[in-house]
C-alpha cells in the first residue's frame, strides 16, 4: 500500500505504469528505449478518495485528468526509467495529498465603526477636492 496520508492508502494496483519514448538529450539512444513513464490513476472510482477528495482533485489537475476521472502523469525530466517513475510517482503523491487538505473557509467579519468612519470621510474629502476643481474660462 502507497501511504498518502494517515487515513488515504492506495493499492499499487490501482496506478496503472505505461513506458513512452521520451524526447531530449540522450542522443541516438533515445530513439529506441521507452525512459518516460506514463501514470495513469482512476481517481474517479479509488476507494480510497471520498467524493469531496475527488472533486478537489479535479480541480487542482487540470488538463492531467481525463473526463472519465482518470489522472495522467507523465514523468520525463530523467534519462533512467527508475528516475523517472519515481518522479511520476513523487508527483501524484503530492497532488493527492494536496488535494485530500480541505481549504480553509475564511469566516466573515465586518469592518469597525472607526473603519467605516475613516472610509466616508476620506470619500468626503475627496469630493471635495473634485468639487473645487471647475472648469477653465477665458477670463484671461
Amino acid at each position: 500500500m502507497i501511504e498518502i496520508t494517515s487515513s488515504i492508502h492506495i493499492n499499487p494496483s490501482e496506478i496503472e505504469e505505461q513506458f513512452i519514448r521520451a524526447a531530449g538529450p540522450g542522443g541516438q539512444k533515445v530513439n529506441k528505449t521507452e525512459s518516460a513513464v506514463q501514470l495513469r490513476f482512476n481517481a474517479r472510482f479509488s476507494r480510497a478518495l471520498s467524493n469531496a477528495q475527488f472533486l478537489r482533485l479535479k480541480a487542482l489537475a487540470g488538463r492531467r485528468m481525463t473526463d472519465e476521472g482518470i489522472l495522467i502523469i507523465t514523468a520525463r525530466q530523467f534519462r533512467t526509467q527508475e528516475l523517472n517513475r519515481r518522479d511520476g510517482m513523487d508527483r501524484l503523491i503530492e497532488l493527492i495529498r494536496e488535494a485530500a487538505q480541505p481549504p480553509k473557509y475564511r469566516r466573515p467579519t465586518k469592518p469597525t465603526k472607526g473603519a467605516k468612519k475613516r472610509r466616508l470621510e476620506g470619500k468626503r474629502r475627496q469630493g471635495t477636492i473634485k468639487k473645487t476643481r471647475g472648469s477653465v474660462s477665458r477670463d484671461d
